[in-house]
């Protein structure tokens, strides 16, 4: 078995897929953990949206709990949980809960973005919220010094991670916890210096926690691995058209076949929303993935890559997460010097 390490781990957003009911995109998820943890992957973590079509990943802690019973190694983790969508010590019970099932395997990963429309932020009684005092206020639960003893006590620590931009990196320097980052912050499609400026800011802002010593950097982005370019390429198309849809019509669809996507007629600023997503991914042939994930984690000095690559043929898929561990799994590449696992 490859042994990846901890700097290496997926991330699996529960995407539906046109044809098929939900529930189905959940137990994909479950199977491809058990997949990518025989592969040697370090971490395995899922989402939290609410009301879109596209995704029926709603529960993290209930998805995980399923996940935990199908797997004994792997860490698992949320990526994240929405914190204004919740109660700290809600979430805090969650995944101490979670830790009956996988001691000292839990991430708790948070974010703070808002419900997908207005419908749905209204349905979650969302208000204004101090995403900061939220998450000192759940550490505090986790770690036993709340104002709350906490029941199930946790099996093991339940390290945090908040998923960041500007803001957000800022919250988690003065709070000494690692962030994970992707999007435009990585600068895969544009200009990088704004975002490695951001890192640098949140690495000499960073203050040591109990949790995390010193600053810790991970990068999410869409990876895909196929035999050829043009192969990758298909890959890519299902996500980049979905996402030109949710930006074109509002609604953020299943996951279609790449033939259903190529005979759409899509209108010119839909193709441009294809063209941004394809070139904010790393998708191609294993050598070309190995050469930009090498120089990504290079600049940004990186100690976790998270993959969230999706496609409609699961098939497909689960070659790609295969190669991918081939290639990261091999020692004295150029990935394997870039690295840092932890």
């Amino acid at each position: 078995m490859t042994d990846t390490g901890p700097g290496f781990s997926l991330l699996d957003r529960a995407r539906t897929r046109a044809g098929e009911p939900d529930g189905a995109a959940l137990t994909g998820v479950v199977s491809r953990a058990v997949a990518v943890e025989r592969l040697g992957y370090g971490r395995f973590w899922v989402a939290e949206h609410h009301g879109v079509p596209g995704i029926a990943g709603a529960a993290p802690a209930v998805l995980l709990a399923a996940i935990a019973g199908a797997t004994s190694t792997i860490r698992l983790g949320s990526a994240g949980v929405m914190l204004p969508h919740h109660q700290p010590l809600v979430v805090a019970e969650q995944f101490a809960t979670l830790t009956a099932f996988a001691p000292g395997r839990v991430d708790l990963g948070l974010g703070r973005s808002p419900g997908f429309t207005p419908p749905v932020r209204r349905a979650l009684r969302e208000t204004e919220r101090d995403f900061a005092a939220d998450l000192a206020e759940l550490r505090a639960f986790l770690t036993g010094s709340g104002e709350i003893t906490l029941h199930p006590q946790p099996a093991g620590n339940v390290p945090m991670h908040v998923l960041a931009t500007g803001q957000g990196l800022q919250v988690a320097a003065a709070l000494g916890l690692p962030v994970i980052v992707g999007g435009p912050l990585l600068g895969v499609a544009g200009d990088p210096e704004p975002g490695l400026a951001a890192l640098a800011d949140y690495r000499r802002a960073f203050r040591p926690s109990a949790q995390q010593p010193g600053p810790r950097v991970s990068i999410s982005l869409d990876v895909l691995v196929a035999d050829t370019a043009a192969e990758a390429a298909d890959l890519l198309l299902p996500e980049a058209w979905a996402m030109a849809l949710s930006r074109t019509t509002g609604s953020f669809p299943p996951l279609e076949p790449v033939a259903a996507v190529r005979a759409a007629s899509p209108t010119p600023r839909q193709r441009q929303y294809v063209e941004r997503t394809a070139a904010m991914a790393i998708a191609g042939t294993p050598a070309s993935v190995e050469s930009r994930l090498a120089e990504l984690l290079e600049r940004t000095g990186a100690a976790e890559l998270v993959a969230s690559s999706s496609t409609f043929d699961r098939a497909a898929l689960a070659a790609s997460d295969a190669a991918l561990a081939t290639l990261l799994g091999r020692a004295a590449t150029p990935l394997e010097r870039a690295v840092s696992p932890g």
